[in-house]
């Protein structure tokens, strides 16, 4: 988590939400991201979506499996790409009330209408991950 948080703050200074991802399987970091929505004019620049296409070409396999590990508890759209990944397990920071959907808000992760099951482990460093958040947000609002 320690490594996706930095992403986070990188992302962060960059002009982004600062959300950050990363992707590990058997041990191994495969790849790295930060949200780039802004960068890249892309509504799914999301950090999920974006280590998970990188993981997959380094793979060569858009079945990915494998660890995610986010700042941010994951939107639909990020549920979506995990769930058609066929990521094993799902690891997140803060929760995120109004639009997680991993068990806040939605959750896609054990629903019994799809035909994978994601184990997830939720508030990884929560306080810092839910603070880097809020921070930058409140800061946002006075500007």
């Amino acid at each position: 988590m320690k490594l996706a948080y930095e992403q986070a703050k990188i992302s962060e200074l960059n002009g982004e939400v600062p959300v950050g991802a990363l992707y590990y399987d058997e041990g191994q970091v495969i790849a790295v991201s930060g949200n780039v929505s802004i960068a890249n004019h892309d509504p799914s620049g999301h950090a999920e979506i974006d280590v998970l296409r990188k993981a997959a070409k380094i793979k060569k396999n858009h079945r990915t499996g494998g660890t995610l590990v986010v700042t941010l508890e994951p939107c639909v759209m990020c549920m979506g790409a995990i769930i058609q990944a066929r990521v094993d397990t799902l690891i997140f920071g803060a929760y995120d009330p109004r639009t997680g959907a991993a068990g806040s808000a939605f959750n896609l992760s054990d629903s019994s209408k799809l035909n994978h099951k994601i184990k997830v482990i939720g508030g990884v460093m929560e306080n810092q991950c839910k603070a880097l958040m809020q921070d930058f947000f409140r800061s946002r609002r006075k500007n």
